[in-house]
C-alpha cells in the first residue's frame, strides 16, 4: 500500500505538531517549521534550519512541502502577471500578481472554475471543476517569485468563495496567523456574490475584510445575471452588512460591475444611493471587461465619475478600480480567458 504523505502548505501550526508530538518534539519545533514553510517558501523538508536532523526524517517520512510552482504565466504591458496552476489531480486554476508601488497585491482563486453561472464572468464560461483545498488556495501565495514582497490578498480570482467555505476559512487563518504568512486581516478581502449563510459565518469567524458583488440593486434585474438572487436575496444580505458593528475595524464594500446600458441609469443610481445611504459600506466601481463575443461594453469614463460623485455627495465613501492586466485577461471578471 502507498502512503500519501500530508502537504504541510495547508496544514495549521497546531496540526504540524499533531503531525510531529508523538515522536516527541515541542509546539516551538511546529511554530518553526510553518515559518519555514509560509514565510520562506521552502519546498525542501531538509532545508529548513533550525530544527534537529532527526525531527527533518520524520517530517520527511510523514508529509512534503505541498507547496508547487505555476506551470504558465504571461507578463502585462502594466507589470500584471497572470499564473496558471495544475494540481497532480489536474484542476487547474488562475493568479495574479498586481504590482503598485509599495503595495502588491495577488489576486488567488478559490475553486477551479465556478458553478454559480453570473453571466458577466468568465470563469462561469469555464465551469466548475472542483473546490480547491486550503493548501492550494494558499499556495497561491507562497509560490510566487517576490512572495517576500506581498502585501495583500483578495479572493476574488476564479470561483466562489462561500461555495468551498471551510478551505477558505482555514485558508485565510494561514495567512493572517502570525506563524502563517503573518499578513494583516485588513489586507485580505474576501469577495462574493452572496451566499447569506457562509456571508454570516464568515462575519462571525473572520476578520479579514468582505467585498460583495452586486451588479444591479434591483433583485428581479439581478436574478437574470447572478443566479443565486433567487436563493439569497441581496437586500437581506445588505441589511446584515448595514446592521453590522461599526466598532469591528473591518472594511465592508460593494463592488460594482458598471456595463453601458444595462446597470448604469440614473434610476440604477439612486436605488443604489437609496439602498446604502447611512451605511458604512463603501462601493467600488468596476469597468466591465469584455470577453470573447461579447456585445456588452462598459460605461464610460465620465458616467463611472458621476455615479461615484452622485455616490459620495449622498454620504457614500466611493472609488473607481482601476483595470490592470487587461491586454493578458488578467482584470476583473476575465479569469478562465486566455489560458483556460
Amino acid at each position: 500500500m502507498i502512503m500519501v504523505k500530508k502537504s504541510l502548505c495547508g496544514l495549521t501550526a497546531d496540526e504540524i505538531f499533531q503531525l510531529i508530538e508523538p515522536s516527541g518534539y515541542k509546539y516551538s519545533h511546529a511554530v518553526l517549521i510553518s515559518n519555514s514553510i509560509y514565510k520562506k517558501g521552502i519546498t525542501d523538508i531538509s532545508g529548513i534550519k533550525g530544527i534537529p536532523k532527526m525531527l527533518k526524517e520524520v517530517v520527511e517520512t510523514n508529509a512534503c512541502s505541498g507547496i508547487f510552482p505555476p506551470v504558465v504565466s504571461g507578463l502585462s504591458a502594466d507589470r500584471t502577471v497572470k499564473y496558471l496552476f495544475r494540481t497532480n489531480s489536474g484542476k487547474m486554476f488562475e493568479t495574479v500578481y498586481i504590482p503598485d508601488g509599495k503595495r502588491i497585491t495577488v489576486c488567488v482563486s478559490s475553486q477551479s472554475g465556478c458553478r454559480l453561472g453570473c453571466s458577466f464572468c468568465a470563469t462561469a464560461k469555464y465551469g466548475f471543476h472542483g473546490n480547491l483545498s486550503a493548501g492550494e488556495i494558499v499556495n497561491q501565495v507562497v509560490s510566487l517569485p517576490g512572495r517576500e514582497m506581498i502585501t495583500h490578498v483578495v479572493l476574488m480570482g476564479m470561483g466562489e468563495p462561500m461555495d468551498n467555505l471551510a478551505n477558505v476559512l482555514k485558508a485565510c487563518d494561514i495567512m493572517t496567523s502570525e506563524w502563517g504568512l503573518a499578513l494583516s486581516p485588513r489586507n485580505v478581502t474576501l469577495s462574493t456574490v452572496g451566499i447569506t449563510p457562509g456571508i454570516i459565518k464568515f462575519l462571525l469567524t473572520s476578520d479579514c475584510n468582505l467585498a460583495l458583488s452586486l451588479f444591479s440593486p434591483f433583485s428581479e434585474e439581478r436574478k437574470g445575471m447572478v443566479p443565486v438572487e433567487k436563493k439569497y436575496p441581496v437586500k437581506r444580505i445588505l441589511d446584515i452588512l448595514r446592521d453590522y458593528p461599526v466598532e469591528k475595524k473591518r472594511r465592508l464594500s460593494l463592488a460594482y460591475v458598471m456595463i453601458n446600458c444595462v446597470n448604469d441609469s440614473d434610476d440604477h443610481l439612486g436605488e443604489l444611493i437609496s439602498l446604502l445611504k447611512g451605511s458604512k459600506i463603501r462601493v467600488n466601481l468596476i469597468p466591465y471587461h469584455q470577453i470573447d463575443n461579447d456585445q456588452n461594453a462598459s460605461s464610460s469614463v465620465e458616467r463611472m465619475m458621476f455615479f461615484k460623485h452622485s455616490l459620495i455627495v449622498s454620504g457614500i465613501s466611493a472609488s473607481i478600480r482601476r483595470s490592470r492586466g487587461i491586454d493578458i485577461s488578467a482584470a476583473c471578471g476575465m479569469l478562465a480567458s486566455g489560458f483556460l
